[in-house]
């Protein structure tokens, strides 16, 4: 790739682009609304992404559509389901607070972001009003709003992603055991490591 067409500057991406207008300014608004409301209540999914000082992530999360919370135009409360304790999103929030959601459907083009900034929180009247299956998270993050908006539906058009034809069989990728195999050459994964997964995912849900 040659430097002589590597964008290094603001002036040099709004020559090739030009600036947004109509709809894609529009859209962008620093609250809740009812509208926007209907979206995040309505996605059993989405991906939080932080940012601190090792670098950026971007993690999934998921449960039953309206596992996040609305609770005013300005907050949104998440809990935080078990996972792998690498906890990386929280490491990141509790030194640098900026966050950004994009918020999926199943089967609606359009996706959704919030960005704003974020705490997390162990008050246990609150941890335990996000009880689900006897289980209450240990924390809760909450997010104040900076900005709101819907994106729309191309990339998903493009990808097929809803698409039943566009579906990829499991099996024909590499699986967990397979990838931590090769990368411990053997000392852990393999075929008992797949073996167990669901058993694992069904004890450790929640």
């Amino acid at each position: 790739m040659s430097d002589n067409h590597t964008v290094t500057s603001i002036e040099q991406l709004e020559a090739i682009y030009g600036q947004p207008a109509g709809a894609a300014v529009w859209k962008e608004v620093d609250h809740i609304t009812k509208e926007y409301r209907a979206f995040i209540e309505a996605a059993p999914f989405f991906a939080l992404s932080t940012c601190g000082p090792e670098g950026v992530d971007c993690s999934p999360r998921g449960d039953a559509p309206g596992f996040v919370r609305v609770a005013d135009e300005k907050t949104l409360m998440i809990p935080d389901r078990r996972g792998n304790n690498r906890i990386d999103s929280l490491r990141n929030i509790v030194r640098d607070p900026r966050v950004s959601l994009l918020f999926l459907i199943p089967g609606v083009g359009e996706t959704f972001r919030v960005i704003g900034h974020a705490a997390i929180s162990t008050e246990p009247a609150l941890c335990e009003s996000f009880i689900f299956a006897g289980k209450a998270p240990r924390s809760v993050i909450i997010v104040k709003v900076d900005s709101v908006y819907f994106q729309c539906s191309k990339a998903i058009v493009r990808s097929k992603l809803w698409d039943p034809a566009s579906i990829v069989d499991r099996k024909s990728l590499p699986s967990n055991g397979t990838i931590l195999a090769a990368l411990t050459k053997g000392e852990h994964g393999g075929e008992e490591f797949d073996r167990m997964y669901p058993e694992r995912i069904k004890a450790t849900i929640y």
